[in-house]
């Protein structure tokens, strides 16, 4: 249907950690230079310390208003969620019906004779058009939504600029991979669903590996972060970890949002250790080094390839899903849409209309596989950079836009990452295994302090 659709596996491989916060807005051409780290007082490495009694200190640094908003903010993506599904399959019934579709690929086959090429433009205006149908959901999720809950800075032409570019990369991308992908259906129509998904699984390894170089950079600024010693620490974490950066960079997203995020993102020459402007100016020194610390996390344990691999296998089920499901669709509406198989690029709403509800119903699988990685990083940053304070503190600037505390079957479900409950709990369970070292680090820190 839309491009969000077929390019949604790239991002959940590339979506690694990105906590939330807000900023004070400065000058974004120049490094932000990060705060001190606060502490609790129940918290600190006393030999009195007790993890739960630490974990509630740090939960009750927010306000019961911060709490509510939250927890309201992530509670209403439960409902967005069957929106975007819902506006998805109106946006294939309204492209199919009255034979749009096969209008407008008949229109094209008169002017073009070769099948693939007549493929090629077919999908790309109807990735348009279906994007563009789809833009009234877009501006309330990512622009008045996003407003309400303070968390986007961001006025309506500069969000239209940004979606029309991506929209743009989104085609470039796509129409070409669903074009070559048409083609193996003509000629493996039984099997396609097989070669179809080695194919996409090309297409995910395309994209990550051009995305921190190429795609990245049309949405913002990045700049090599100056000699200082965070920079030095990030390297020498690197080169411990046989991280293959040189450099690190930081990227003004305080131009789109107060979420603060950082990557270890690319593949092979396109290695990229990449912090927003949002995380060095709100968070201190020792959650910049966690968070980095959990990204390496991601490249040390080799999930970027494994989650291609876990999300192709993924892909390979909701194709078969397409195949059997749209055979039975077309027996039932074809001759009303006017599409002649499941070869016929005129299709492309109704099959990604079955994606769609795949995706929909796969939810707490691919949750699931993320999910894990995520913890995993967690106790590879942990265990690295031994900053718990740092970590929780991240945790808990989740919270603008994650509910801390979710139920058992909610988190199942609904949660791509750990909680800020169980990250902040697992935190202090590593500062009570290693009290004598955090206790040092806090006496160190009371003596550099100003």
């Amino acid at each position: 249907m839309n491009a969000r659709v077929l390019v949604q596996t790239v991002l959940i491989c590339c979506a690694l950690l990105s906590p939330a916060s807000s900023f004070a807005a400065g000058d974004r051409d120049a490094a932000p230079v990060p705060p001190r780290l606060e502490i609790p007082q129940a918290a600190r490495a006393t030999p009195d310390f007790d993890v739960e009694r630490a974990t509630e200190a740090y939960l009750e640094t927010l306000s019961p208003e911060a709490r509510r908003r939250g927890d309201a903010y992530f509670e209403g993506q439960y409902w967005l969620t069957l929106v975007d599904w819902a506006w998805t399959l109106a946006v294939a019934a309204l492209l199919l019906g009255g034979g749009r579709m096969s209008r407008l690929r008949d229109a094209v086959r008169r002017r073009i004779r070769r099948a693939g090429l007549v493929d090629l433009v077919t999908l790309a205006a109807i990735l348009i058009v279906s994007a563009l149908l789809m833009l009234p959901l877009a501006l309330w999720e990512g622009y008045f939504r996003e407003h309400a809950y303070g968390m986007s800075n961001q006025t309506l032409g500069a969000f239209l600029g940004d979606w029309a570019k991506g929209l743009a990369v989104s085609v470039l991308l796509a129409a070409p991979a669903l074009a070559a992908i048409y083609a193996v259906v003509r000629r493996a129509p039984k099997t396609w669903w097989l070669w179809g998904s080695a194919l996409a699984t090309l297409f995910l390894t395309f994209a990550i590996v051009i995305g921190p170089v190429f795609i990245a950079p049309l949405f913002n600024k990045y700049q090599k972060l100056e000699a200082s010693p965070l920079r030095d620490e990030i390297l020498s974490l690197a080169r411990s970890e046989r991280v293959p950066a040189s450099d690190v960079y930081w990227f003004d997203a305080s131009r789109q949002t107060k979420r603060i995020s950082a990557n270890v993102s690319g593949f092979a020459g396109t290695m990229r250790i990449s912090l927003n402007d949002n995380l060095l100016r709100r968070s201190p020194r020792e959650t910049v080094l966690a968070v980095l610390g959990h990204e390496m996390g991601h490249y040390v344990l080799g999930h970027v390839p494994e989650s291609i691999v876990d999300f192709s296998l993924v892909l390979l089920a909701g194709l078969a899903f397409v195949h059997f499901g749209f055979e039975r669709a077309l027996r039932r509406f074809g001759a009303r849409w006017g599409v002649e198989s499941l070869a016929d690029a005129a299709g492309w709403p109704l099959a990604a209309a079955l994606l769609a509800t795949f995706f929909l119903l796969a939810t707490p699988v691919t949750n699931g596989i993320i999910r894990s990685n995520e913890a995993e990083a967690d106790a590879f940053g942990l265990a690295s950079i031994g900053q718990p304070d740092g970590f929780a503190y991240a945790a808990v600037q989740l919270s603008e836009y994650r509910k801390m505390r979710p139920g058992r079957l909610e988190e199942i479900v609904f949660y791509d990452h750990p909680s800020g409950y169980d990250r902040i709990r697992r935190a202090m369970e590593y500062k009570a295994e290693h009290l004598a070292e955090a206790a040092a680090r806090e006496r160190a820190a009371a003596v550099d302090a100003p």
